[in-house]
């Protein structure tokens, strides 16, 4: 169930390109209300009334239809091989009260990772979108699934990144990439969180 490799040269490419233009950006340049992140060759994106997030298209995944979805989800791609759900990017809008800040929004998504999950790092990063909403919070983990809804057979190695913040409306969101581990690499996490831009 490994990710396919032929276009990582380009998300590489795409990704450097991105880190560094998000390193370079001042920290106080007013809004960028035009500003929009890149979305490596062959993803498609999932557009929320908070933000817009990149998913691998080309690698499997799929959006799923709103009938299908919790209610909890604004938007969900998965990849599902065999009958079982082997990833999924996720976004939940307004999933906390008294959440103001990324710090805050993080704590809270944070919270809601689960038992015998193992936090790997943790790190602040900026956003595209307007500069009030740029900032946010990046929180990467291993976890094990647990069998139920079609996910991997109980035990199975899993890794996950979420990023959460405050959209410019003051909403608070969580955008996660879950999959089995291994079938998503270091490239295509970067990719992930560089790909969303915060309205």
């Amino acid at each position: 169930m490994t990710m396919t490799r032929r276009h990582h040269t380009n998300r590489r490419a795409a990704a450097a390109v991105l880190g560094l233009s998000l390193l370079l950006a001042p920290a106080g340049c007013g809004d960028d209300a035009d500003g929009k992140a890149s979305v490596p060759e062959g993803w498609s994106t999932l557009v929320t009334d908070s933000l817009s997030v990149g998913y691998p298209k080309d690698q499997g995944y799929a959006e799923q239809p709103a009938a299908e979805r919790s209610r909890n989800n604004a938007a969900v791609a998965l990849k599902v091989e065999d009958g079982i759900r082997t990833g999924m990017v996720s976004v939940q809008l307004d999933f906390a009260t008294g959440v103001s800040d990324a710090a805050e929004a993080a704590a809270a998504a944070g919270a809601g990772i689960g038992l015998g999950s193992t936090r790997k790092a943790t790190q602040d990063v900026r956003l595209a979108g307007p500069a009030k909403a740029r900032d946010a919070r990046r929180i990467d983990y291993d976890f094990t699934a647990d069998g139920k809804e079609d996910t991997p057979n109980r035990g199975t190695p899993m890794t996950g990144v979420l990023v959460a913040g405050v959209d410019s409306g003051g909403v608070p969101f969580v955008v996660r990439l879950n999959a089995v581990k291994d079938a998503v690499d270091g490239e295509d996490l970067e990719a992930f969180v560089g790909s969303i831009t915060v309205k």
